[in-house]
């Protein structure tokens, strides 16, 4: 079954053009940069506080000028550190390019750099960095992927934190804490949902990142791959990848697009255990986990 139409909601829309002129250059000498690096140090157990971690869900991420928001933090076997965003946040393409197993991505060992206050202006201040070595787009052109729902929705990347920034990393959600678990029960019309934003076109003013909304029912036809919802206010273009968490504060999905038709400025979060049993099944990390908040889940609006 198609996809209905849809915009992806990173920060590579013709507005943002002027943003990304702005790190062009610094962005190709990142590219240069070997994707073979030291091994990390081992990130268990010796997570940031919640309070100063600099690196955490709802983190600003830049890909060559284009911002998206940091989903959740992972780590493998070995106890590397990866934080998560959309795929289509390193894609090449249009905003209306939602098809991965069609549309073109930056490469696997592109730099990522985390940030926080960004804002039309600028970018912000970089608080850490990390390389780009899994993405659902990539590994699906790879794969030769041709299931319409898991091509529209599978929308996951991964960003290894580089070894001098894994102590500044954190798994907690702000404001709301979690996540408790991996939700694998989806979503009926009616549940209530919490996830944190952090577009740059709110000027990095953080009160207006946690957002709550209200599931618009699972669609049956598209395998489970995807939970429309309504939220206040929206997910708009840099909210890519955010968290969604559950009313018991377990994982749901990934913000990815946002829907045109039939239900305008409703948005689409694909389903995190599909997302991430794809990854564990196709991306050679060894052991791929998504780590628990330490903050319990408090959904205090």
């Amino acid at each position: 079954m198609a996809a209905p139409p849809s915009a992806a909601l990173d920060g590579r829309h013709p507005f943002m053009r002027t943003n990304r002129l702005l790190t062009a250059l610094a962005g190709a000498a990142l590219l240069a940069t070997a994707f073979l690096a030291a091994p990390q140090a081992t990130a268990a157990n010796t997570w940031a506080p919640a309070a100063t971690a600099k690196i955490h869900p709802g983190t600003m991420m830049y890909t060559e000028g284009a911002q998206c928001t940091a989903n959740f933090v992972y780590t493998d076997g070995s106890g590397n550190a990866y934080v998560g965003y959309a795929a289509h946040c390193a894609g090449t393409g249009t905003a209306t390019d939602t098809d991965g197993c069609q549309a073109g991505s930056l490469p696997l060992g592109t730099r990522v750099t985390f940030n926080e206050g960004g804002s039309l202006i600028d970018e912000g201040t970089v608080v850490g960095s990390g390389t780009l070595v899994y993405s659902s787009w990539v590994t699906m052109h790879r794969l030769g992927t041709t299931d319409a729902n898991t091509c529209a929705y599978n929308d996951l990347a991964l960003v290894k934190v580089d070894a001098a920034d894994v102590s500044k990393v954190n798994p907690s959600v702000p404001f709301w804490g979690g996540p408790t678990g991996i939700d694998t029960d989806g979503t009926a019309a009616g549940d209530r949902v919490w996830t944190y934003g952090n577009s740059s076109l709110r000027f990095g003013i953080s009160q207006l990142s946690p957002h709550t909304g209200i599931s618009l029912g699972d669609d049956a036809a598209d395998g489970g791959w995807s939970h429309p919802l309504y939220t206040v206010s929206p997910g708009i273009p840099g909210d890519s990848g955010s968290a969604f968490l559950s009313t018991d504060g377990k994982a749901i999905g990934v913000l990815s697009t946002l829907g045109l038709a039939p239900l305008p400025a409703s948005n689409n979060i694909g389903d995190i255990a599909k997302e991430l049993a794809f990854a564990q099944a196709h991306s050679g990390i060894s052991g791929l986990t998504l780590v628990n908040g330490t903050e319990p889940f408090d959904p205090v609006l």
